[in-house]
């Protein structure tokens, strides 16, 4: 699934594929098989960051590429996905046996073309059958897990049969099922993640969702539209579109909980003098903010009310207070401090730190 952006940009979505076989999502993301949450996320990131059609307007290969790692990370960055993901490309590194001729095994034909494509085929329109010969391994020929692995697929998180229980398909007679949920993954930049967003998402098959991404969203946040994934059968509820979003870091502003934060550099005498200085916000204005007399570098100072806002809830804007020393000091600034520190000859910062050393050992 692709993402087409609203006024300023375009949001590019990915959904998960149907050919799984064909596609190693590990390489497009630059990571191994054995990567963790946090490297996957990372890695997704960096490449997202790169290929962002705002960062390359009219590059139709960064445009793909961004597609195909947001694919990739809408598997990968779900537990469960990614589970059923590398269980479907072990069974094709010759777990299981698929051939495209042969004896039916009794439903899975119809099971697996509903997994991998076309209508109870492979990619192409070619027809896949599951070749249940009894030649050892679990049940029917089918290698170990195989059962779990469907029965994870069709419970009422993703395609449930009806009342949402495990579909059998030794068992069970297949009947009007709900529609499979579909991922996505888009990316925003931090002011559009804490002000909130409208992304219009554009399927395979053409058809476009508007959704709306609300005001304050994490990173990694799961974002579910009830109805919008694929179509039931024989009138039964659609599936669920459920969109991760990715927020890129901002360059001045990080964000704790509802609060926001910043460094706000001073000079040596706005903080041992004090000083009302302007500090930026998030939607580019100023607010005035009081450094006490004596501040030292590294103090955080609150302001209420300027941070981001949550279901009518709105946290702070956290200034940690950075004290710059000059570069270079020149005629009267450095006849100014040495003047200075004559007359605080007799302080010593570091005699408190000493002290508590001494006491320690």
């Amino acid at each position: 699934m692709t993402a087409a952006g609203n006024d300023e940009q375009q949001e590019e979505v990915s959904v998960a594929g149907q050919d799984w076989l064909e596609k190693d999502f590990y390489a497009t993301l630059g990571v191994d098989k054995s990567a963790t949450a946090a490297d996957i996320k990372k890695a997704y990131r960096k490449k997202a960051r790169t290929l962002h059609p705002d960062a390359n307007p009219g590059d139709a290969a960064a445009e793909r590429r961004f597609k195909e790692v947001g694919e990739a990370y809408a598997v990968l960055s779900d537990a469960q996905e990614r589970q059923q993901y590398d269980a479907v490309r072990a069974m094709a590194g010759g777990g299981a046996r698929f051939t495209s001729g042969g004896g039916s095994a009794g439903g899975f034909e119809d099971l697996l073309g509903g997994l991998f494509g076309a209508a109870g085929g492979a990619p192409g329109g070619q027809r896949v059958r599951f070749d249940t010969g009894r030649g050892g391994g679990a049940a029917g020929g089918m290698p170990p897990g195989f059962e779990d692995l469907l029965s994870g697929m069709f419970t009422q998180g993703g395609a449930g049969g009806p009342g949402g229980g495990a579909y059998d398909p030794y068992s069970a007679s297949r009947g009007p099922r709900r529609g499979a949920d579909v991922s996505a993954t888009t990316t925003l930049d931090f002011v559009r993640a804490v002000q909130g967003s409208t992304v219009t998402l554009r399927g395979a098959d053409g058809r476009e969702v508007t959704a709306r991404i609300p005001a304050g969203v994490r990173d990694g946040q799961k974002i579910r539209l009830r109805g919008k994934g694929q179509s039931g059968d024989h009138g039964t509820p659609a599936g669920d579109l459920v969109i991760t979003v990715t927020v890129l870091p901002h360059p001045v502003f990080t964000r704790t909980g509802n609060d926001l934060r910043l460094t706000l550099p001073v000079t040596f005498p706005e903080a041992a003098l004090g000083a009302d200085v302007d500090c930026p916000t998030l939607d580019g204005s100023t607010v005035r903010v009081k450094v006490p007399a004596g501040t030292p570098s590294g103090r955080t100072l609150r302001v209420r009310g300027r941070g981001v806002t949550v279901a009518g809830s709105t946290g702070d804007l956290l200034v940690t207070i950075s004290v710059v020393v000059p570069q270079r000091l020149d005629g009267a600034a450095r006849s100014a401090v040495e003047q200075f520190r004559t007359a605080t000859a007799g302080e010593d910062p570091r005699a408190d730190l000493l002290a508590r050393i001494t006491a320690a050992g």
